[in-house]
């Protein structure tokens, strides 16, 4: 089984990457691969709306959204890590998840997802939610831990003197491991629920 670890912290080596780490000891321990992508300290545009990936494939811009395309395809799992600005996932972030997801032609259902926030002090379960959204609109089953997946430090370093942050990354990975396992297990002897064709609704009609 894959896990794609995604940091979208600036810092190559900060408390995202601690919460991220914590989890990574649990996957390498059950042996599960993991494609580590750091994209925060990576030039990433926003999604212009163009639609040309309806018809290349792939977003128009060929950066490292299109780089790690095929790591989230073979990824059984995903888990977006991302500091906490302005009560927000930092912008970097989502603009890659915007594009990653919107420009990927590939079925998304039932691969698993995460999402780890950093913050000081304030706005970690909203930017939560905000990453959890990318998960939900795909048919994506998303991972609890026995908290809200936050953990929490300013400073380099600092999220390591929060044992209960650690412990829940620690569960978090766990958790998802059976997920993982489980709906293998369920792919292999139901299948995929059936797909409707998609109804789309306006409101302005």
């Amino acid at each position: 089984m894959k896990v794609m670890l995604i940091n979208g912290s600036p810092h190559a080596k900060g408390n995202t990457y601690i919460a991220l780490e914590e989890m990574k000891k649990i996957f390498d321990a059950e042996n599960i691969e993991v494609d580590y992508v750091h994209i925060g300290n990576k030039v990433v545009r926003g999604c212009i709306g163009c639609g040309q990936c309806r018809t290349k494939g792939k977003c128009v811009f060929d950066d490292v959204v299109n780089e790690t395309a095929k790591i989230f395809e073979e990824a059984d799992g995903i888990v977006a890590g991302a500091p906490v600005y302005f009560g927000s996932a930092n912008a970097t972030m989502i603009a890659y998840l915007t594009r990653l997801f919107f420009s990927t032609p590939f079925d998304k259902r039932m691969k698993v997802g995460a999402s780890v926030v950093v913050s000081r002090r304030g706005g970690s379960s909203a930017a939560f939610d905000e990453l959890n959204k990318f998960f939900t609109i795909r048919e994506m089953p998303v991972v609890s831990s026995q908290y809200w997946n936050m953990i929490y430090g300013r400073e380099q370093g600092e999220a390591l003197k929060d044992a209960e942050g650690l412990q829940t990354m620690r569960t978090l990975a766990r958790n998802m491991i059976f997920l993982m396992k489980s709906i293998s297990l369920g792919k292999e002897k139901f299948g995929l629920p059936q797909k409707e064709e998609w109804i789309p609704t306006h409101f302005i009609r």
